[in-house]
């Protein structure tokens, strides 16, 4: 078994210039165990995906649960595993620092903190509180017995507050407070893309899941994307099928979907890996 130092040293280096580190979001054990059998070098947790699993909405998972849930993706494999925390379950430093320190016992290899807020009225933190949120989660992160890897989350563009300057300034604030990853969920078009990694010295993350703003693996590499995360489209894509199969069944009496699923042995190999 790798220890917990090694798949966070591990981690960081996968995010290496030229070679995107393509990591997607299981939802569960058994998703878990599936993309480790398809060779994906990490995996990360999906926050909106695992509370849709236990039938709730984003954001409606408490910390003592996500941490939970970030132990059982850890244990489903050997690879390194990043944890999706929202904002860390706080709004003070102290209490993301606390969420980050938990999440370490968990063995993950690293974690992400949000500048969103929670409020439909103020949706994302001040820059200034939002920075010293981030310094306070990367001491945490790296001043354990394992070194985690800090990704730190501008989520404006999210909110409707689609100023790309803005979204560089938070970044670049995040990358001087010790985020070891930056990330900016729902960058418009390729050239924002281009414009954040440009402006930053750390490895950029870009999150694949919005229509129409998902972007190849190809392009991304070309414009300095050093890792690729999938966000909740996988658990999506698994509930489509879901949903297309059990209309089939119940609309049309027909059984259809079965000549398109995996057998029995295959998902069972999967699993027992």
């Amino acid at each position: 078994m790798t220890s917990q130092s090694e798949k966070a040293a591990q981690f960081l280096d996968l995010h290496r210039p030229g070679d995107p580190l393509l990591m997607p979001n299981p939802w569960d054990l058994g998703s878990a165990k599936l993309l480790a059998a398809l060779g994906f070098r990490a995996l990360a947790t999906t926050s909106s995906g695992f509370a849709a699993s236990l039938g709730r909405l984003d954001y409606a998972v408490s910390r003592e649960e996500a941490l939970v849930h970030s132990a059982v993706i850890v244990a489903a494999t050997d690879l390194p595993v990043s944890a999706d925390l929202e904002n860390c379950f706080a709004d003070d430093p102290e209490g993301v620092a606390r969420t980050v320190a938990l999440a370490a016992e968990t063995g993950l290899a690293g974690c992400s903190v949000e500048d969103s807020t929670g409020d439909e009225g103020h949706p994302v933190y001040d820059i200034g509180l939002a920075a010293g949120r981030v310094a306070a989660a990367a001491e945490a992160a790296h001043s354990g017995p394992a070194r985690l890897v800090l990704t730190a989350r501008a989520e404006n563009t999210l909110y409707g507050h689609a100023d790309l300057a803005d979204t560089i300034r938070r970044l670049q604030a995040f990358e001087a407070a010790g985020a070891d990853v930056l990330f900016a969920p729902g960058l418009p078009d390729l050239e924002s893309v281009r414009s954040v990694c440009a402006a930053l010295k750390r490895p950029v993350n870009f999150m694949v899941g919005i229509r129409g703003r998902s972007f190849s693996l190809a392009e991304l590499k070309a414009f300095g994307v050093r890792r690729v995360s999938l966000s909740t489209s996988l658990y999506r894509a698994a509930m489509t099928g879901l949903l297309a199969a059990g209309r089939e069944v119940k609309d049309a009496g027909t059984f259809g979907y079965l000549d398109t699923l995996m057998k029995d042995g295959e998902l069972s190999a999967f699993l027992g890996r």
